[in-house]
């Protein structure tokens, strides 16, 4: 995992970017170079005595070179919805860069990044990534509507052409969970006798469940990201343990990414 920062960040911007989505952009040189694709911060939220303990967020984007972070998250309770009303020039703590992130085989020439909602964001620097080392890169979104679709025209510009999207209103792209155009790009890539060489999955755990169960069906090679309540974020808490055919392990520093075959589901 490397050496973990303890960091003062300064918010550079905070604004709303669909239904209870928001995205931080902050000044975080250290922990900004440190990020691997996967990887997870911790905040501590400013202006929240009463709430002690740090908040895990996944790492949307980082620029070493800018020393900046956008982080991408939704408001689910009191705290993210006291982080909506942090202004440009707040100061906040950030420790990073935390977890095992994702890993592409060596080798990988085609590749399957599957998101569901906020799922999006610990995926997007694995595309820019893979598109880097001049891998087929494929990206499947999900999302309830077309105005939670955030991350979309930021897929396009790394890839070069729109990802597959699906809503479960049908408001844009496929309609219904992205399960199914999973289905239909594993089908294709077997029928054209080029298989993808790895599939990353992020979202909620039905969602993840069932592409992992796609993905054994067609001998891809799988990782997922398990998201869970963080509340040390050092392996000190135990209070984030993911269930694997090994015995228990702690999503903070064990995962957050895991072979989705060592998952007990």
């Amino acid at each position: 995992m490397g050496t973990l920062v303890n960091e003062t960040a300064t918010v550079l911007s905070n604004e709303q970017v669909g239904p209870r989505l928001w995205l931080m952009s902050v000044r975080c040189p250290e922990v900004a170079a440190a990020v691997k694709p996967g990887q997870f911060v911790h905040m501590l939220v400013p202006g929240m005595a009463d709430h002690m303990l740090r908040r895990p967020f996944s790492v949307y984007s980082a620029c070493a070179e800018a020393g900046t972070m956008d982080i991408l998250y939704q408001v689910v309770g009191y705290g993210t919805d006291h982080m909506t009303k942090l202004p440009e020039g707040t100061e906040c703590q950030f420790m990073g860069a935390i977890g095992q992130g994702w890993t592409v085989p060596e080798g990988a020439k085609k590749v399957l990044l599957v998101a569901g909602g906020v799922g999006a964001a610990p995926l997007f620097m694995l595309a820019q990534q893979c598109v880097e080392r001049g891998i087929d890169t494929t990206v499947v979104l999900g999302a309830q509507t077309k105005d939670a679709l955030v991350t979309r025209r930021a897929y396009e510009e790394v890839l070069g052409e729109e990802p597959l999207c699906a809503t479960d209103d049908g408001t844009y792209g496929h309609a219904g969970f992205c399960t199914g155009l999973v289905e239909q790009e594993l089908a294709r890539a077997a029928e054209e006798g080029e298989p993808f060489d790895y599939l990353a999955v992020c979202g909620p755990l039905p969602l993840m469940r069932i592409v992992a169960g796609m993905a054994e069906k067609a001998q891809v090679p799988t990782q997922v990201s398990m998201e869970k309540r963080m509340a040390c974020g050092i392996g000190a808490c135990l209070g984030c343990i993911v269930e694997t055919v090994d015995g228990n392990r702690r999503a903070c520093v064990d995962g957050p990414v895991f072979n989705a075959k060592e998952v007990v589901w």
